[in-house]
């Protein structure tokens, strides 16, 4: 058997308020390295801009494609990050370790005077923008991990982790039978438990959203664009799973997800990169967006979305997702 095996060794230095690790918490310090294509990534956008921080840590976007040495900032008009200068992420990480041997992942965030990557621990990263970047959150910035719940966030986000947005890639890249199928059943058991708990509640820790709810976001958003199909993750569409339908539905229509979404690059980047399960490298043309923006009705299971904060205002527009990259209306 080959079972799937994600590399899960991280850079864990911590941004902190008090600065323990050597990296005090500070505006215009760092610059925050991602990729719309990437689930982890998208997570970090999502965080960022509900909790109101992009004017104290700026971003760099990389495109959606990388070969086997390094995400690359092919967006940008010289093909350099405007603020880092660099052409490749690895860059920033050889700046800090030479010879770097492990994954150069997004997101990832930079120390911008000396050029070197932080951290790439992409599950500490979010909850240290919400626990230790307080001070600099907007006016009305939700608790995504508030401390009556932590233990139960963290409970679903280990479940999460595991069978879902691990899970995915799990069945994807087995190299035999019995690997994708006992994945393949841990996901679409896990899918089934995430919809009875959400058949009664609008979120799933609470009754405001959470870091739970970014964390399965990112995956159910890429479900039927990709995971359906090119990771074999096909007993449903996400489309034909009614509560998890609606309920990404509702985060979607939400400020600060389905804004942050660009389905051109998430299909480009699955699709053109994996060549070894998708050799032509042809990206496909569905599925049709539009339903993203159907009535969900999950409001009437209440619950209020910001808690006692309010939605974050609209991207800038050096941040914001081209329209033709989303479900534009009919």
């Amino acid at each position: 058997m080959s079972e799937y095996s994600r590399d899960s060794r991280y850079i864990t230095t911590r941004i902190t308020a008090d600065g323990r690790d050597g990296y005090p918490v500070e505006p215009g310090r760092y610059r925050l390295v991602v990729a719309r294509a990437c689930p982890w990534a998208n997570r970090m956008i999502i965080v960022r801009r509900l909790l109101g921080l992009e004017d104290v840590l700026s971003m760099g976007i990389c495109g959606p494609t990388h070969d086997e040495r390094s995400w690359t900032f092919d967006l940008d008009p010289d093909g350099r990050d405007p603020v880092l200068g660099i052409e490749r992420l690895q860059e920033a990480y050889f700046k800090r370790f030479p010879g770097y041997e492990r994954g150069i992942t997004v997101p990832a965030i930079v120390e911008i005077a000396t050029g070197q990557v932080v951290t790439n621990d992409f599950a500490q990263m979010t909850i240290d923008l919400s626990l230790e970047w307080t001070a600099h959150h907007r006016e009305g910035a939700p608790q995504l991990y508030p401390a009556a719940l932590r233990a139960e966030i963290d409970e679903v986000n280990d479940f999460v982790y595991r069978d879902v947005n691990n899970g995915v890639y799990r069945a994807g890249f087995s190299s035999d039978q019995d690997s994708y199928e006992k994945a393949y059943r841990r996901l679409f058991d896990r899918l089934d438990w995430l919809s009875d708990r959400l058949a009664g509640q609008r979120y799933l820790v609470g009754d405001t959203i959470t870091e739970a709810d970014v964390r399965l976001f990112t995956t159910l958003a890429r479900f039927d664009s990709v995971y359906h199909n090119h990771f074999k993750c096909n007993r449903s569409k996400l489309s034909e799973m009614p509560v998890l339908w609606a309920y990404a539905r509702d985060l979607f229509q939400t400020p600060g997800f389905g804004d942050t979404t660009d389905f051109v690059q998430i299909k480009r980047h699955y699709y053109e990169v994996h060549r070894t399960i998708n050799p032509t490298g042809v990206v496909p043309a569905g599925p049709d967006l539009r339903n993203w923006l159907t009535p969900h009705g999950r409001e009437t299971l209440g619950g209020r979305p910001f808690g006692d904060g309010t939605p974050p205002g609209p991207p800038s527009a050096a941040e914001t997702v081209p329209a033709a990259n989303g479900p534009v209306a009919a």
